[in-house]
């Protein structure tokens, strides 16, 4: 008997606000009918605070399908990313930070990622210490990435981040800011320990889909992204994994 695919929703940048109740719901209701897991890829909260992750945690109660998440930026603007991590933890969705997964035997492998630029525009560990120390982040975020892909042990393998680790999602974006939009040391762990697909966020004005320089589909799922292309049905991006290395078969955006 043939296994089915796999459905994997993903949405970014939800953005969370104290007064959300009942905005967000709507948006996943349907995700059980159209996937087998959902992944959130960071910007959960909009101020980070723990009272917006509560109105969250009540909207996220309509999926009914694994969850698994990252942090965004904006998750951690009022330093209370631990106290979020745990109200999100409650409410069922696994919140990963450099850590390895399995729902229904997909590796899942997240981070949140940092800025820095791309190609020859990547900023370099050299100068002011302050500089230095910004690079070391963006290097630590890579380091993450790489340790908990190598963990996994999966035929099927995704990784979800919140900033972009390949230039091509964030074009669209002014060219003055692609630097902070992402970083091409989160692309580095991907060539080593490849992956199926590719999720992530922030780029609001970004592209929707690029790959890397190996070939793996990057998505951008940044919910104003998808709002703006498919402003009458705005919705999570699906993309079904077939068993046993089949090919990877792409939904279009639910409607």
């Amino acid at each position: 008997m043939t296994q089915r695919p796999i459905r994997v929703a993903a949405v970014g940048d939800l953005h969370c606000r104290k007064t959300s109740a009942g905005t967000i719901a709507p948006l996943l209701s349907r995700v059980n009918e159209h996937a087998d897991m959902l992944l959130l890829c960071g910007d959960l909260t909009d101020y980070g605070t723990p009272e917006e992750a509560h109105v969250l945690a009540k909207e996220l109660a309509v999926a009914r399908v694994p969850m698994a998440g990252v942090l965004g930026n904006h998750d951690y603007e009022g330093g209370a990313q631990q106290e979020i991590t745990k109200i999100l933890t409650d409410a069922g969705v696994q919140i990963l930070d450099g850590d390895a997964i399995e729902i229904h035997g997909i590796g899942i492998a997240g981070v949140k990622g940092f800025v820095g630029g791309f190609g020859r525009g990547t900023l370099g560990p050299w100068g002011e210490r302050m500089i230095k120390a910004f690079v070391q982040e963006a290097i630590d975020e890579a380091l993450k990435l790489e340790a908990a892909l190598q963990r996994l042990r999966t035929e099927r393998r995704i990784a979800i981040m919140h900033y972009a680790p390949v230039r091509g999602t964030v074009e669209g974006e002014p060219p003055e800011i692609f630097a902070y939009c992402g970083c091409g040391r989160l692309e580095e762990p991907l060539h080593r320990y490849p992956v199926d697909v590719v999720f992530h966020g922030h780029a609001h004005h970004g592209s929707p889909t690029a790959r890397t320089e190996n070939g793996i589909p990057v998505h951008n799922v940044a919910l104003p992204l998808m709002r703006r292309l498919h402003a009458e049905h705005p919705g999570f991006h699906v993309v079904e994994l077939e068993p046993l290395h089949e090919p990877i078969e792409e939904m279009p955006l639910v409607r």
